[in-house]
C-alpha cells in the first residue's frame, strides 16, 4: 500500500505542476503572439503579467455557469472532465528515472489514450444539442482519425527501431546523434500531424471561429471551459515532449531537455502567428494522399532496415 499511495502522491504533483505548466504557456502564447503582430501582450498584472494567467482563472471561474436546456445533462458536464483526466494521465508514459512510472508498454499507452481523447470532443459536440457544436465535433473526429493513422505508423517505425513501446529506449539509441539529424522528413510529418491531432492552427477546424463560432465547445462558459481549455493546452505541451523524445534526445534529467521541449512549443505558437487556416478538403487531400503514403513508405523501410542489421549480425556470429 505504501507504494501505492507513494505513486498516487507522485501522480498529484505531476498534475499540479502540468496544470501550472499549462499557465504559464497561455502567457508565454500570449506574449510571442503580441510580438508576431507587433503589440505589447498582456503587461499590466503583476511584473510584466506574470500573474495574468491567475486573474483570468479567476475571471473565469466567477462567470456563471450556463446549461442549454436542450443538452443531455450528463454527457454535457461530464465530457470536459474526461477529457482533463485523459490529458493528465497520459503523462505518465514519461520515463521517469526514478522508476516511480515506467511502461514497458509506454507508447502502446500513449495510442489508446490519444485514441480515446476524441470521444470526449465528440461527446461535447453531440450533448450541447447546437448545430455549431454538432458540426464541430464531426469535424474534429474525421480530423483526427485522419491524422491518427499518420502519426500511428510514424510512431510503429520507432517501435520497429527501437525494439521496444518503452520511451526510455529512445535515450540509448539518441545518445550519439538525434533522430531529428537522421530522420529530418519523418519530424515534419509528425509535428504536422501532431498540430492536426491537437486541433491547432492552421489545422482548428473543430473551432472555426469564423464560421463555427467556437466550434464544439461554444455552449460552454465557466468551469466546463476551463476544463477543455486546459486538456487542450495539456495535450500541446505533451506532444512537443513527445517530439522532443523522439526527434530531440530523451536525456529527461538535464535542463537541455525542457529547453529543447520550450522551442518545441515555441514553434507550435509560431505556427499560430503565422500562417492562415488550411482548407478542409486540403487538410483531408494532405493526410490521406500525401502523409499516409509517405508513412507507410517510412514503415516498410524500418522494417527493411532492421531485418537487414539482424541478418548482418547473425551471419557475422556464424562466420566468427
Amino acid at each position: 500500500m505504501f507504494d501505492f499511495y507513494i505513486s498516487l502522491f507522485s501522480f498529484l504533483i505531476l498534475s499540479i505542476f502540468v496544470l501550472l505548466g499549462v499557465a504559464f504557456f497561455t502567457l508565454f502564447e500570449r506574449k510571442i503572439l503580441g510580438y508576431i503582430q507587433i503589440r505589447k501582450g498582456p503587461n499590466s498584472v503583476s511584473f510584466l503579467g506574470i500573474l495574468q494567467p491567475f486573474s483570468d482563472a479567476i475571471k473565469l471561474f466567477m462567470k456563471e455557469n450556463i446549461s442549454p436546456n436542450m443538452s443531455n445533462y450528463f454527457p454535457y458536464y461530464f465530457s470536459p472532465i474526461f477529457n482533463l483526466f485523459l490529458s493528465l494521465v497520459i503523462w505518465l508514459v514519461v520515463p521517469y528515472f526514478t522508476n516511480i512510472f515506467i511502461y514497458k508498454l509506454g507508447l502502446v499507452f500513449f495510442l489508446c489514450c490519444a485514441s480515446l481523447n476524441v470521444y470526449s470532443i465528440m461527446i461535447s459536440g453531440w450533448s450541447s444539442n447546437s448545430n455549431y457544436s454538432m458540426l464541430g465535433g464531426l469535424r474534429s473526429i474525421a480530423q483526427t482519425i485522419s491524422y491518427e493513422v499518420s502519426l500511428f505508423l510514424i510512431l510503429l517505425s520507432f517501435f520497429v527501431l527501437i525494439s521496444g513501446y518503452c520511451l526510455i529506449d529512445l535515450y540509448y539509441i539518441q545518445y550519439y546523434i538525434w533522430n531529428f539529424i537522421l530522420f529530418f522528413p519523418i519530424c515534419l510529418c509528425l509535428f504536422s500531424s501532431l498540430l492536426a491531432d491537437t486541433n491547432r492552427t492552421p489545422f482548428d477546424f473543430a473551432e472555426g471561429e469564423s464560421e463555427l463560432v467556437s466550434g464544439f465547445n461554444v455552449e460552454y462558459s465557466s468551469g466546463g471551459f476551463i476544463l477543455i481549455f486546459l486538456s487542450e493546452y495539456s495535450m500541446i505541451l505533451f506532444m512537443s515532449m513527445l517530439c522532443t523524445i523522439l526527434f530531440f534526445g530523451c536525456d529527461l534529467f538535464t535542463l537541455f531537455f525542457f529547453i529543447k521541449m520550450i522551442f518545441v512549443s515555441f514553434i507550435f505558437i509560431w505556427v499560430r502567428g503565422t500562417l492562415p487556416r488550411f482548407r478542409y478538403d486540403k487538410l483531408m487531400y494532405l493526410t490521406w494522399k500525401c502523409y499516409l503514403p509517405f508513412s507507410l513508405n517510412c514503415l516498410v523501410f524500418f522494417v527493411c532496415f532492421k531485418i537487414f542489421i539482424i541478418s548482418i549480425i547473425i551471419y557475422w556470429i556464424n562466420f566468427s
